[in-house]
């Protein structure tokens, strides 16, 4: 893993292979699917709101193919507000993909 200081968290898109286990597990709504064509299941993952990462490891922890990183606790994470809460829920309720 390479450690990154400059965002909260990020994809290994060589090992994903887009099961959706991380973006259900996010409570903040941070992660969710677009549409791959090059992609083996014809979608990957996207960090769609980076800065609204809370640093719970969620998604890395869930992650069978340790394909997802959170930034090491040094990093200032966000806050988990309603808003990102609502996302969430929303994310969820659309089969995973961004909104």
């Amino acid at each position: 893993m390479i450690d990154r200081d400059d965002i909260a968290v990020w994809v290994d898109e060589s090992r994903c292979k887009a099961c959706d286990i991380c973006v259900s597990n996010c409570p903040a709504g941070v992660l969710a699917m677009r549409i791959e064509p090059n992609a083996v299941l014809g979608k990957m993952i996207e960090v769609v709101y980076p800065h609204e990462c809370i640093g719970c490891r969620d998604c890395e922890l869930h992650c069978p193919d340790f394909a997802i990183y959170v930034a090491n606790k040094g990093y200032k994470f966000a806050k988990l507000t309603a808003t990102s809460k609502e996302r969430a829920v929303a994310v969820r309720a659309n089969k995973f993909y961004k909104l």
